[in-house]
């Protein structure tokens, strides 16, 4: 006589404790949901699913939008609104090598601060999610040339 084949259980925790994939997120990305921008809606689905990933100076350059909108006469009721659930975000900052930041800028004739998106979605492997183009375009080529 077999003995009885034993049956496997699986047990897995409820999804939003699941590992998400991580993603490098840029400011512009961010914007176009915290400031209800048109590509909003786009902008949440790209984000869905994903552990976002950013370098720090995003703080920097989202304040930096956020005092541009409230110049350029947005509410500052809405300015304020899009402060504060930037500061509630759970975006992981992480540093970036200036040098190889540097490189990579040269190399694609990006910005120091696009630069550094690109950097860190490279360190870590990970797909970069932007609405610029230029920027966009230079990760696909960086990206894809990894090994």
């Amino acid at each position: 006589m077999k003995p009885a084949l034993r049956r496997a259980v699986v047990a897995e925790p409820p999804p939003q404790y699941q590992t998400r994939p991580p993603a490098v997120v840029d400011c512009s990305m961010l914007c176009a949901v915290l400031f209800d921008e048109p590509e909003r809606e786009a902008a949440e689905d790209l984000m869905s699913g994903h552990r976002l990933l950013a370098p720090t100076l995003l703080v920097h350059e989202f304040v930096n939008v956020a005092l541009k909108k409230l110049r350029r006469g947005l509410p500052a009721d809405v300015v304020e609104r899009a402060m504060a659930d930037f500061s509630a975000n759970d975006i992981e900052l992480l540093p970036t090598d200036a040098l190889l930041q540097f490189a990579l800028a040269r190399q694609y004739g990006l910005s120091a601060y696009d630069a550094a998106y690109l950097w860190l979605a490279a360190e870590l492997r990970a797909p970069l999610i932007t609405y610029d183009q230029k920027l966009g375009r230079a990760a696909m080529t960086h990206l894809r040339s990894l090994d």
